[in-house]
């Protein structure tokens, strides 16, 4: 008899999970194996029960699936990891595979197949939701996205702070910080804060408190 796939289940959304769960076990060789709100759960299940793959949700409670995963991914380097997320943004999907996930899906996709999803990445496939390849890029986006710093800076220009208090909370030079705010900018075609704003928190680029 083959060993079935075991399945990890993480969303903050019980009836997501329990919908997950029914879609998966509706095919004998997945056996859904535990289920976490959260990130942090997230990680200490993945230690405790190993699982082959964890199907993790990308914005979640306390750390993000993307900090989860990358936290699984260090104690167990051979996890396969699949993100779900309602964000077809490049900067996120390249920065959860960065952080060790094997493939990145839409959770809100019309022909959502996560049972192909999960058997890919068990099987050491990378997975992309076919949406994803590649949407048109706004005009002005640079291949490589966002810089971990320019994420950073961003966070503040979306919570409304100005350059000298961004240069203080981040040590930087408010020169600095201007120079940043430009290259944001240019990378996705934006001109004008608020513009920027709307297209940040659309986009999944920020954490709203």
């Amino acid at each position: 008899m083959v060993d079935k796939i075991s399945v990890l289940l993480v969303d903050d959304h019980a009836l997501v999970r329990k919908g997950f769960r029914r879609m998966l076990e509706d095919d004998a060789a997945i056996a859904v194996v535990g289920e976490a709100s959260d990130g942090n759960d997230a990680v200490k299940l993945a230690i405790t029960l190993k699982p082959k793959v964890t199907v993790m949700d990308c914005a979640l409670p306390g750390i993000s699936g993307i900090e989860a995963t990358r936290q699984i991914r260090a104690k167990l380097p051979e996890a396969a990891i699949l993100m779900l997320s309602m964000h077809s943004e490049d900067t996120l999907i390249r920065q959860a595979l960065e952080a060790g996930a094997r493939g990145y899906i839409l959770k809100n996709a019309m022909d959502l197949d996560l049972i192909s999803a999960v058997k890919g990445v068990a099987a050491g496939k990378t997975v992309l939701d076919p949406q994803l390849v590649k949407q048109d890029a706004l005009k002005g986006e640079r291949d490589s996205g966002l810089t971990v710093r320019e994420l950073e800076i961003l966070q503040h220009i979306v919570a409304g702070k100005s350059n000298r208090e961004i240069a203080t909370e981040l040590k930087l030079s408010a020169n600095t910080v201007a120079v940043h705010r430009a290259n944001i900018m240019d990378a996705l075609g934006i001109h004008k804060t608020a513009e920027l704003v709307v297209y940040a928190i659309r986009n999944g680029l920020v954490t709203l408190p």
